[in-house]
């Protein structure tokens, strides 16, 4: 009897050390994420060992249920236990699921569960708006709780009073129908605004780029040096006469605070300006202020000096406005293919060590090329090579890539011959979307909502732990855009990342990488995969021109009227499709796709496949580009599109060339170890 007692003491304590060994082993091997196949989650999902995991499966397969409440609520009833911030996501998802069902008393219950365990939580958030539609009381907790929560915004723009049009202006300007809640407000002022009300709406209107409306709104009260910043950006975009008022309040703001960072932000925006009212609002700066890099650099701009830009590149090498400087003055001599004064400029060996891949790039090849006409071919040839480890995608990669004689790129249609070699880059492939890649932003809780495939959830948890902080410096603008990215609002998230591309600092291979992913993963693949085949066109070029057109926001609109993915005017789209095109219809990516594809093979057949003419064409209409012609074209091809005189068109034509290039064949930097 004792040896039986022994043997089954023996046996559990042997039970639990594989169990405590089985657990202390799968809290080492990585977690599900979306990679991972169903059936896999399924099996995981049902007979894990560990309920953490099984909790995990059951969010991921959850995710990919699409419109299936009744499938959703089944995967996450009974995952909503213990303290883990995730039993509160699964409360959440669940009372969207049954409330979907037609089950409004069974979603209370859960909501009433998820705001008495997890009152912090940010899915707590959902769960006061969905409360607060018959308590209100619950909205103005929610307010407090969690005011730069999406939630919160909503609630903001659908409460009656007045002073939600303050929340919004505080914290998202950018709320759908914030704007006209904030224009309302001021133009009521009912009840009177105190003056730091009138700071607070005048500073979003500024942030929308509604400089009159938020002068308006200040009604001669001064404004804080933030909202004045907005203010003043978004009338340097308008008229002559705004832009004059944009500098009167750069110029003041800088003398009343010359050491705060908002007179540092001035005194720069002033200095970008080309208007001679611009220069001269610089010699009326404080004295500590006129010695700086930005002022500096708009001098030597102005006296076309290039001894003066080389003083500022040794003295400022690290200062944006030097390497801008840089490029404007060996612009000019490039145009005028002096090739010597270009090679100086771009020589110019302290600027070098400091610039952001992207902008080294430019610097690159334009140096190449002027040692080229130099006669110095070896030295050509060994920057563009640099070029190409650095930062090989985009305009100038694909331009070293073809002055070297490798790669170009293909204008052919995506559709393969039957007796087409495998590889064979004559027929790129469709496009496809991009691999899951983890998060990695430092923070456990939002990595693991990455990882479980609820975009959604991380980016509300960034937004409320940010509250309502703009995202500093390129990392941070990385995770931002990638988020914004991942919830469809790719206008902003673009935005973003084309940011952080600006500020990368020269050393950082690897977010570089990461960057050039992010910035060319597509959007809406499907639809430009089979529009692209209906034309006979290239997907990437499709997608290579939406990037820059809309960056794949369906619903964006210009201010000339043009509508949707590849910003067809009604009229173009009308005369494509041989019938008017109603707003919705031009607002859906496949019929955009569509239309948009018919015209780029109209433009490709008419400039015989060249895709510099194609390009331009879109953008400044294939008149203006045919009296552009000449022999440069084919001598070379770099020049002719730096003498285009539209600047924006200009910059267009090598974006999306760009963009082509990079979907084509995905390019990273080749990164040290």
């Amino acid at each position: 009897m004792a040896r039986l007692a022994s043997l089954l003491a023996i046996t559990c304590i042997g039970s639990a050390a594989a169990l405590l060994a089985g657990r202390s082993t799968l809290a080492l091997l990585p977690g599900p994420d979306p990679s991972t196949p169903t059936g896999q989650l399924s099996l995981m999902q049902r007979w894990a060992p560990d309920p953490a995991l099984r909790r995990e499966a059951s969010l991921l397969l959850a995710a990919r249920t699409g419109d299936a409440p009744l499938l959703q609520h089944r995967l996450l009833r009974a995952q909503g236990w213990g303290t883990d911030p995730l039993a509160a996501l699964v409360l959440k998802r669940d009372a969207q699921s049954v409330s979907a069902l037609g089950e409004p008393l069974a979603a209370e219950q859960l909501w009433q569960q998820l705001q008495r365990r997890f009152p912090t939580v940010p899915a707590a958030a959902d769960g006061l708006y969905a409360l607060g539609q018959r308590q209100p009381v619950l909205h103005q907790r929610l307010l407090q709780r969690f005011p730069a929560h999406p939630a919160a915004l909503a609630a903001a723009q659908e409460a009656p009073d007045p002073s939600a049009a303050l929340h919004l202006a505080r914290w998202g300007a950018r709320w759908p129908g914030a704007e006209e809640r904030m224009r309302r407000r001021c133009q009521t002022n009912k009840p009177p605004l105190q003056a730091r009300e009138r700071d607070l709406l005048a500073g979003g209107l500024g942030q929308l780029g509604d400089g009159a409306a938020a002068l308006a709104c200040l009604n001669g009260e001064p404004a804080s040096p933030a909202s004045q910043l907005a203010i003043a950006r978004s009338l340097l975009r308008g008229t002559d006469t705004e832009e004059e008022q944009a500098e009167k309040l750069l110029l003041l703001l800088a003398q009343r605070q010359p050491t705060s960072p908002e007179a540092s932000e001035a005194v720069r925006l002033l200095s970008e300006g080309n208007s001679a009212s611009s220069l001269a609002a610089l010699a009326q700066l404080p004295p500590a202020l006129q010695s700086s890099a930005p002022v500096a650099a708009r001098r030597a701009l102005a006296a076309r000096s290039p001894a003066a830009a080389l003083a500022v590149l040794k003295r400022w090498p690290s200062d944006p406005s030097s390497w801008e400087l840089q490029w404007q003055l060996a612009r000019e001599a490039l145009l005028q293919r002096q090739w010597q004064q270009a090679a100086i400029l771009l020589g110019e060996p302290n600027s070098q060590p400091h610039q952001p891949p992207l902008l080294a790039s430019r610097r690159l090849f334009w140096l190449g090329l002027s040692q080229w006409h130099l006669g110095q071919r070896q030295q050509a040839r060994q920057h563009w090579q640099e070029l190409l480890r650095l930062h090989p995608g985009g305009y100038y990669g694909w331009r070293a890539s073809e002055r070297l004689g490798q790669e170009g790129l293909v204008l052919g249609s995506d559709q393969q011959p039957q007796n087409a070699p495998a590889g064979d880059r004559s027929t790129p492939a469709p496009l496809q979307a991009a691999p899951w890649r983890p998060l990695s932003s430092g923070d456990a809780q939002l990595d693991r909502l990455w990882r479980l495939d609820q975009p959604l959830e991380a980016w509300e948890h960034w937004r409320h732990h940010q509250q309502g902080r703009p995202p500093q410096g390129p990392q941070e603008l990385l995770l931002e855009g990638r988020l914004r990215r991942a919830v469809g609002d790719h206008w902003i998230g673009l935005g973003q990342l084309e940011q952080a591309s600006l500020r990368l600092p020269p050393a950082q291979c690897r977010l570089a990488s990461e960057l050039e992913t992010d910035l060319h993963a597509p959007a809406f693949s499907p639809e430009l995969n089979a529009a692209a085949s209906r034309a006979q066109l290239p997907t990437a070029l499709l997608a290579a021109v939406a990037k820059q057109e809309s960056r794949f926001s369906p619903t964006v609109r210009s201010a000339v009227g043009a509508i949707g993915l590849l910003q067809l005017m009604p009229e173009t789209a009308a005369e494509l499709a041989g019938a008017p095109q109603s707003e919705t219809a031009l607002e859906d990516p496949g019929r955009n796709a569509d239309l948009g594809a018919r015209y780029l093979r109209q433009l490709l057949q008419r400039w015989q496949g060249n895709p510099l003419l194609t390009v331009a064409s879109y953008n400044a209409g294939p008149g203006a580009v045919a009296g552009w012609i000449s022999p440069q074209l084919h001598q070379d091809p770099e020049l002719w599109v730096e003498a285009i005189p539209y600047p924006e068109t200009r910059l267009y034509v090598k974006k999306v060339l760009g963009n082509l290039w990079s979907f084509q064949q995905p390019r990273r930097p080749i990164c040290p170890g």
